[in-house]
């Protein structure tokens, strides 16, 4: 079984499938590396794709020590992935808590991205939330450690953004259920403790996002609400970056709409690699709603 072992002892389990220019994904809370079948099944005919399980995440490995885990930590271990199979600059594609450490890759480790693509990113980040998400995390926390994953995975799964995928796709949907249960009850826990919790809000990275100079792809799914304001922020204050909202689509839109998701990154990602991929002109954010600049 394939592993990378990080800077601080921890063994990444990943799957590689295809050979050419490296792709990277990076799962959310409640996926792992299976989570990325349908993209590494289709990129795999024309990219290096790597997906890997964080830490916490069976196979890979899971520290018991609550101070190993954090957004940075997160952010590294991607780091530790492409460094350690040689892989920059990569394209690299993270949904949800996957895209938070995606997003500080870009900020952290620009020179290791070839491009950056976040996918349903922006959950208690949004003026206001911060203190609900806090308290959403700490009650799923106590819920985890109280029943076990196999049992909250139940509840997990059936959050308001993800009804849209049981409906669109229930066999699908069942078989993320049936993989969100099969985690580990301490990793999660630690997860949504040290990395969930207490990462920081987007809102207050404008600067550092102002600066990106990686070309950047922002998708959000029309009905997944918490990101919507956030995916807006992103496109308004990253010179490199577009926005695709995908309609009728939840918090889970690479599995609810594989095709559409795949199209949409392919574009992206042979734009990035035909040096086609272009700054937003600054005179289109003057502010003015129908007056030229002089």
């Amino acid at each position: 079984m394939p592993t990378i072992r990080t800077d601080d002892g921890v063994d990444l389990h990943y799957e590689e499938a295809g050979s050419g220019i490296p792709m990277v994904f990076v799962h959310e809370f409640a996926g792992d590396s299976r989570s990325w079948e349908p993209q590494m099944r289709f990129f795999a005919r024309r990219y290096r794709c790597i997906a890997f399980n964080a830490r916490g995440y069976p196979p890979s490995a899971v520290p018991s020590d609550p101070r190993a885990y954090s957004q940075d930590r997160a952010t590294d271990d991607i780091a530790a992935v492409i460094k350690g199979l040689d892989l920059a600059p990569a394209h690299v594609v993270g949904l949800s808590m996957g895209a938070f450490a995606t997003l500080h890759l870009g900020l952290r480790h620009p020179g290791l991205a070839r491009s950056l693509v976040a996918a349903g990113v922006g959950y208690g980040a949004a003026p206001g939330k911060r203190d609900q998400f806090r308290a959403e995390t700490d009650g799923a926390i106590a819920r985890i450690r109280a029943e076990t994953m196999a049992e909250f995975g139940k509840t997990y799964s059936r959050g308001p953004t993800r009804l849209v995928f049981e409906e669109t796709d229930p066999r699908g949907y069942a078989e993320f259920q049936t993989q969100l249960r099969e985690h580990s009850t301490e990793g999660s826990a630690l997860t949504m403790q040290g990395v969930q919790r207490e990462r920081p809000s987007l809102f207050d990275l404008a600067d550092g996002f102002a600066a990106y100079t990686t070309p950047t792809l922002v998708i959000a799914g029309d009905e997944d609400d918490p990101t919507l304001e956030p995916a807006l922020y992103l496109k308004r204050t990253i010179p490199t970056s577009a926005l695709l909202v995908m309609p009728k689509a939840g918090h889970t839109m690479n599995l609810e709409h594989p095709d559409a998701f795949n199209r949409a990154v392919l574009d992206f990602v042979t734009q990035v690699d035909a040096g086609a991929w272009r700054r937003r002109i600054p005179e289109s954010q003057s502010g003015s709603i129908i007056a030229a600049k002089p």
